[in-house]
C-alpha cells in the first residue's frame, strides 16, 4: 500500500461528534438509531477508537442536520498568528521567543497572554495554545507590556475560538470550565486572576469575554450594580449573578491575636496583607475602616498587595500575615478561621453581542446554572447559588 493510502490515525482528526450530538439533546442510542447503526459505533466514534467510513459519517450527518465537515476535519497545526501581548510580568524582558502563551479571539480582536500569568500551579497544568515567534511591533522592556507578536498555534485555531476568557478573582471559575468541557470536549475556560475594578476594565477594552465582580455599594447595599452603572457606559453589557458569598476577616487558625473586627487589625503588632485598589476586598476593607474612623495608613501592611483571595490567605497561612480580607470558601480551603463581614454578590458581565457569537458561552450560561454544579460549589463553603444565572437589570 502506497503512503498516500495509509488511513489518517484519530489524532489528526477533529471529531465533534459528542458536542454536536449534546447540543441537540440526543442520546447515543437515539442518535444511532435515525444513523442506522449501533450505539456501541457511535460511542466508539466519540472516543476516537473508530473512525467512520464515508457512508456513516454521511448518515451521522443527516441525522444531525450538519455538513460531514461540521462534525470531521483535519486537524491544523502549526498555524501563525498574530495576536496583542497583554502581560505585567516579565520586566524588562527584551526576547520572547518560544513564551507558551493562552491565545483568546474576542470579538474581532485576537488577545495572547503568557501561561505562567496563571500562577505557579496552573503554569504547570494548563497546556498552551501556543509560542511567540518574536515581536512584531510594539515594546515590552519595562512596565506594562503592550506589543503585537507572532504566535505559532499548538493547536487547532478553530478549537482557541471556543475557549472563553474571564477576568475575575472567584477561584471557582475553573471548576465550571471543568464542567463546561464534560458538555463540549473543545470548549474551555480561561480564569485571569484580576479585581473587579481590573476585570470591568479588561472587558471595556476587550481583552477578555467575561468580567467577574463583588463590590458592594456602602450606600445602599447593592451588590455590583452601582459600581457598574457608573463605570460601564452604555448598554451591550449582560450581567449574570455567578454566585453570592461570604466576605470576611481571615486570620490564623485559633485566632490566636483575638481579632473580632476591622478596628482590631490597627492594634499594635498585628500584621495585615491587602488587595490592590479596585479589588472587592480592598473596597470593604476601606469602607470598615472608614466606619471605625481610623486610616488605612495606620495599619501595619496596609501597603502590602497581592493579587489574590488565594495569596491573602497562604500569606496568612504561611504566618507572614495576620489577617486579610477574603471569602469564606478560601479560608476554609487553607484551614483558617472566618469573621464574616458582609455576604455580597459576585456577578458575571459579558458583552451582549458575545452570547449569540461566540460558541461556548450560552453553554457555559447553561453549565452554571446545573443542579450537579450549583451542588459542587455550595459544597466549597461560604457559597449560596439560590441566584445563580439570574440576569441583573442595569
Amino acid at each position: 500500500m502506497s503512503q498516500n493510502n495509509k488511513a489518517e490515525p484519530p489524532s489528526n482528526i477533529e471529531n465533534r461528534l459528542r458536542s454536536l450530538r449534546l447540543a441537540k439533546n440526543f442520546s447515543q442510542s437515539s442518535l444511532a438509531d435515525m444513523a442506522g447503526i449501533t450505539r456501541q459505533a457511535v460511542c466508539a466514534i466519540e472516543a476516537n477508537q473508530y473512525l467512520p467510513t464515508t457512508a456513516v459519517a454521511l448518515r451521522l450527518a443527516a441525522a444531525l442536520d450538519c455538513r460531514v465537515e461540521d462534525l470531521f476535519s483535519l486537524v491544523a497545526s502549526g498555524d501563525v498568528i498574530e495576536g496583542d501581548l497583554l502581560t505585567e510580568h516579565f520586566e524588562n524582558r527584551t526576547d520572547w521567543s518560544r513564551v507558551r502563551v493562552k491565545v483568546a479571539k474576542v470579538g474581532g480582536r485576537t488577545v495572547v497572554r503568557p501561561v505562567a500569568g496563571l500562577g505557579d500551579v496552573l503554569n504547570y497544568t494548563v497546556p498552551a495554545d501556543g509560542l511567540i515567534l518574536g515581536v512584531v511591533s510594539g515594546s515590552g522592556r519595562t512596565g506594562k507590556l503592550s506589543a503585537r507578536v507572532r504566535v505559532q498555534l499548538l493547536r487547532d485555531r478553530r478549537v482557541i475560538e471556543q475557549e472563553i476568557a474571564v477576568a475575575g478573582c472567584d477561584p471557582a471559575i475553573f471548576l465550571a470550565g471543568e464542567y463546561l468541557r464534560r458538555r463540549r470536549d473543545a470548549s474551555a475556560v480561561v480564569g485571569w486572576t484580576l479585581g473587579s475594578g481590573a476585570a470591568i476594565e479588561a472587558l471595556k477594552r476587550g481583552e477578555v469575554h467575561i468580567a467577574g465582580l463583588h463590590v458592594v455599594d456602602p450606600k445602599s447595599g447593592e451588590s455590583n450594580l452601582p459600581y457598574l452603572r457608573k463605570h460601564l457606559a452604555g448598554s451591550g453589557f449582560t450581567v449574570v449573578t455567578f454566585a453570592s458569598w461570604e466576605e470576611g476577616l481571615m486570620v490564623q487558625p485559633g485566632n490566636p491575636k483575638h481579632l473580632r473586627s476591622v478596628a482590631d487589625v490597627a492594634r499594635k503588632g498585628i500584621i495585615l496583607v491587602n488587595r490592590e485598589q479596585g479589588a472587592g476586598a480592598r473596597s470593604l476593607l476601606d469602607q470598615k475602616l472608614g466606619e471605625a474612623g481610623i486610616s488605612g495608613h495606620q495599619l501595619n501592611g496596609y501597603e502590602r498587595l497581592v493579587g489574590s483571595h488565594l495569596e491573602v490567605a497562604r500569606l496568612v497561612a504561611s504566618g507572614q500575615a495576620d489577617v486579610g480580607i477574603g471569602v469564606r470558601s478560601v479560608a476554609r480551603l487553607l484551614g483558617l478561621d472566618f469573621l464574616p463581614l458582609q455576604e455580597a454578590r459576585y456577578d458575571l458581565v459579558v458583552s451582549t453581542a458575545y452570547l449569540t457569537d461566540h460558541p461556548s458561552l450560552a453553554p457555559f450560561m447553561d453549565t452554571i446554572v446545573s443542579r450537579q454544579f450549583r451542588a459542587e460549589v455550595e459544597a466549597l463553603g461560604g457559597y449560596d447559588t439560590r441566584d445563580t444565572g439570574k440576569l441583573q437589570t442595569l
